[in-house]
């Protein structure tokens, strides 16, 4: 396997800041919005995206599993741990990792509108129109990419290259 690199950490970093600003105009006249970021892939997006705004913001996690050791979704999201804080009238920001299918971000947005927010903001450091299985809306997209398998900056095959500080496309031999 091989990693052909096609956003290095600077881009990403410029880009986070560019959402940052984006969520920070968005909430800056609102009580603190919260953010749920999606485990595992969206740590280190959430981590680097909250930094980066100006705002105060409250913070929780899903868990979701939808690829399991494969390249490719499932295509059943399964929602393993849900948000523990109230959600009622509060501001709710998804924070994806990747959004490839768009079963996994409809399954949590559908999970989360049960609980009467405010708002459902979503973001996504990844975005693969391409790939979409269902009509899904995003509102903040860092980077639209093609079907390629991605890894690093959380991302991951088989639990590997999640450290990388870039993201670079995972090139596996032809069988």
């Amino acid at each position: 396997m091989t990693l052909q690199p096609i956003y290095s950490q600077t881009t990403i970093k410029t880009r986070i800041e560019e959402l940052a600003v984006t969520l920070d105009n968005q909430f800056s006249d609102r009580p603190p919005p919260h953010i749920i970021g999606v485990l595992k892939g969206g740590f280190i997006f959430v981590s680097d995206l909250i930094r980066a705004m100006s705002i105060p913001v409250t913070v929780d996690f899903i868990r979701v599993s939808s690829y399991g050791a494969h390249t490719q979704s499932s295509g059943s999201p399964q929602l393993l741990d849900l948000p523990t804080m109230e959600l009622k009238n509060r501001d709710v920001v998804i924070v994806e990792d990747i959004v490839e299918t768009g079963l996994t971000l409809r399954a949590i947005k559908a999970s989360l509108l049960i609980r009467k927010p405010r708002s459902v903001t979503t973001v996504t450091l990844l975005a693969k129109p391409s790939q979409y299985q269902v009509n899904v809306s995003i509102d903040l997209v860092g980077f639209n990419i093609d079907k390629e398998y991605v890894v690093g900056y959380g991302l991951d095959a088989d639990e590997r290259y999640r450290d990388l500080p870039y993201i670079a496309i995972l090139e596996t031999p032809q069988s």
